[in-house]
């Protein structure tokens, strides 16, 4: 890979979560939407809960169902495995906010947790000593309220220009947390998409529908084997 593709990852990986604030819902809104799904179908199927920022919610998608989360969940239907996803992603989200919200979500049983939050933190120069303790917290909540939930981390990286230091403890971040709590891990969610820009919206941060599966394809590569 040459030096212009990589530093084009490395820097959609690190603004994709900023962008969309301004479209960000209210979290009783996204909270009050994946309840009102999961008692529908708490009865007969287990619940898949995916919860990040914008690359998560779908920002810029005409149908946030084309979202990865959503991808994943029309192949978990076709394959007619026993679960349902649930998107939690709501845009602008940094990892303080996501360990304020997550309480909410957790009212209800949750049987796979895939966790995608970090970016916006790297975007904000937030410590990341701060991000790692966030997202512990974020896991902890989980793991204490429901032990036998299967955990997934989706890791994200920031570029180079952060300094050479903080975007390798940044990146790091992720591989620790995942083999602390024994989490199943993504390296890195925008693989093969992030810098491509047919694969990313006009905004050239978030990705296409078509970008989208592409994202769906990393993760399912991983989750699919916390589905069986």
């Amino acid at each position: 890979m040459n030096r212009v593709t990589l530093s084009g990852i490395l820097l959609t990986a690190f603004t994709i979560a900023g962008c969309g604030n301004g479209a960000k819902s209210s979290n009783n809104d996204q909270s009050q939407a994946a309840t009102e799904v999961v008692k529908t179908d708490s009865a007969s199927k287990k619940i898949v809960l995916f919860f990040g920022d914008s690359l998560t919610a779908g920002y810029g998608l005409d149908d946030p169902a084309d979202a990865f989360p959503g991808v994943i969940g029309k192949r978990v239907d076709s394959l007619k495995l026993p679960y349902k996803v649930i998107n939690a992603g709501l845009s602008g989200e940094t990892t303080a906010g996501g360990n304020g919200r997550i309480n909410w979500l957790l009212k209800q049983k949750i049987d796979v947790f895939v966790l995608e939050l970090g970016a916006n933190d790297g975007l904000r120069g937030i410590p990341v000593t701060e991000t790692a303790k966030n997202l512990q917290s974020i896991v902890d909540k989980v793991k204490a309220k429901y032990p036998d939930a299967k955990l997934v981390l989706l890791g994200m990286q920031v570029p180079p220009n952060m300094g050479a230091d903080y975007s390798n403890k940044f990146k790091s971040v992720f591989p620790t947390l995942a083999a602390k709590n024994k989490m199943e891990l993504v390296p890195f969610l925008l693989k093969d998409v992030a810098g491509i820009p047919s694969l990313n919206q006009g905004d050239g941060i978030h990705p296409t529908a078509q970008g989208a599966k592409i994202v769906a394809d990393n993760v399912w590569a991983v989750l699919k084997d916390d589905l069986k």
